[in-house]
């Protein structure tokens, strides 16, 4: 007789991390095929938003001269939606013109012939149009997806988990992560000054949890290395932040918000509760603060 599983976990690298799916409440085989769809989808994301593979839907919006519509998948429509809505409703610190500037950084191939300080802060960078069509706005401009599509990625994870019938379980890409399903998490905040040890821990059940801190240098790890963050009011990289947490109804959504923070700060509260989400961060001083329904911090609200 087979045996019969209630839960599976599996990792694969997806999406410049590691990707890991928990899964239960079904039969183990089931939960296997429910887990390779998973894991398929994130894949399908990564190959549609990605900014070095030459054939995804950025990478030919980059390429395409300004003006010029093309025609994309409708998943990358949704996830520019909501970056339009993003920088609009955090007056332009959330912008996924950065191309160029993480470029510059080496932070990303050059690839495009992007302009190092080609769009203005708050100007949106692509026009959308009817029939999956989108356009880059400003000659010479880059957009990269990275500081959102990877919380995307997550949601639509689960979201076909859900479809295959999977009860419950966490679909975790390196931090941005996911908690589905009847049953309560308690999922730890590192330290964005020592990755190693929980600043924090926070309940999730039907939320997302979603980081972004201090790269750090991996043969000396105790010495933050740079910030892939970019402020677009500057073009450089976050300087006053050392690392944010935001919880949220979705990853998307959560993922976008940790840059909002970054930038922000303080400022990022009202964005928050627009979204029904609430923020944790860490300033380069050490100093912890967090929106009013954050337990034993400081808070941001009076």
């Amino acid at each position: 007789m087979e045996k019969t599983a209630d839960s599976i976990i599996r990792a694969r690298p997806l999406l410049g991390t590691f990707v890991e799916i928990t899964a239960w409440g079904a039969e183990g085989r089931h939960l296997e095929r429910a887990v390779d769809g998973a894991f398929a989808v994130i894949e399908r994301v990564h190959e549609l938003m990605s900014y070095h593979e030459a054939h995804s839907d950025v990478s030919r919006l980059n390429r395409a001269n300004a003006g010029v519509p093309v025609v994309i998948h409708e998943w990358t429509v949704a996830v520019l939606k909501a970056s339009i809505d993003l920088q609009d409703r955090s007056k332009g610190l959330f912008d996924i013109a950065v191309g160029a500037a993480l470029e510059h950084l080496g932070l990303l191939p050059s690839s495009h012939g992007a302009s190092a300080h080609a769009s203005a802060v708050g100007q949106s960078a692509v026009g959308l149009h009817p029939r999956n069509r989108a356009r880059l706005l400003v000659p010479g401009n880059t957009i990269d997806l990275g500081g959102i599509a990877k919380g995307f990625a997550v949601d639509q994870a689960v979201a076909a988990l859900r479809v295959s019938g999977v009860v419950g379980g966490v679909v975790n890409a390196g931090g941005d992560l996911f908690v589905f399903g009847p049953d309560e998490q308690v999922v730890a905040i590192r330290d964005p000054r020592n990755p190693a040890r929980a600043m924090a821990h926070t309940k999730l059940r039907e939320a997302a949890l979603a980081s972004t801190a201090l790269s750090f240098d991996p043969v000396a790890p105790d010495r933050p290395s740079y910030c892939s963050v970019i402020d677009p009011r500057s073009g450089a990289p976050v300087a006053t932040m050392s690392g944010a947490t935001v919880r949220a109804p979705s990853c998307m959504i959560a993922d976008a918000l940790t840059k909002v923070i970054m930038i922000g700060g303080r400022d990022a509260s009202e964005v928050l509760e627009h979204y029904g989400a609430s923020g944790l961060f860490m300033t380069n001083n050490g100093d912890v603060l967090a929106t009013a329904d954050w337990e034993d911090v400081h808070t941001l609200a009076a």
